[in-house]
């Protein structure tokens, strides 16, 4: 495993990180931001690295913020080596795991990108389970537009069955027009 420290919490946000799973392991105690004030920065940014917490000075309501915060572990001085190298590989673990949802989310955004504005409405009526002559209907076309419509979403889309698409379009956060 690569290291990098850092001097401080400013010193890391200034560093430009590299497109690669990671992890931080903070002190609770550092000179100027604190590690949970780093991780309420990070929060706030919507900037996702998991964090390990080590600390000497810990408490209990300490270690649910963290937690409540979305840390991996949080370890109280004296701990075993074994402990923490167990704690980053679990983290750096789920970092591949958030990067590979993103990047899965970030391809279906892009198919989502090269759908028509008519096949976007098709795609949002259908997911809710209307059938094609009720999508039609709702668009004030014929059963047979929305067919070629609905092939189409589902080719771009690269969807393989509608049960697919209806789960593409949850990620993607598509709104529903069934209401």
């Amino acid at each position: 495993m690569r290291a990098q420290i850092f001097a401080s919490a400013q010193d890391f946000l200034m560093f430009k990180r590299p497109d690669a799973p990671a992890c931080l392991v903070l002190d609770v105690r550092m000179p100027g931001l604190s590690g949970l004030d780093l991780q309420s920065e990070l929060v706030a940014a919507d900037l996702t690295i998991p964090i390990i917490f080590i600390t000497g000075h810990g408490d209990i309501p300490m270690s649910v913020q963290a937690m409540k915060a979305g840390a991996v572990e949080f370890l109280t001085k004296p701990f075993r080596d074994q402990a923490l190298l167990d704690a980053i590989h679990q983290a750096i673990q789920r970092d591949c795991a958030d990067r590979k949802r993103q990047a899965e989310i970030a391809e279906q955004r892009a198919r989502y990108e090269l759908l028509t504005q008519r096949e976007r409405e098709v795609l949002a009526l259908v997911v809710t389970g209307l059938l094609n002559k009720q999508v039609a209907a709702k668009l004030g076309t014929t059963e047979f537009t929305v067919k070629i419509q609905r092939r189409g979403v589902m080719q771009k889309m690269r969807a393989g069955s509608l049960a697919e698409l209806v789960r593409m379009a949850e990620k993607l956060g598509i709104p529903s027009s069934k209401n």
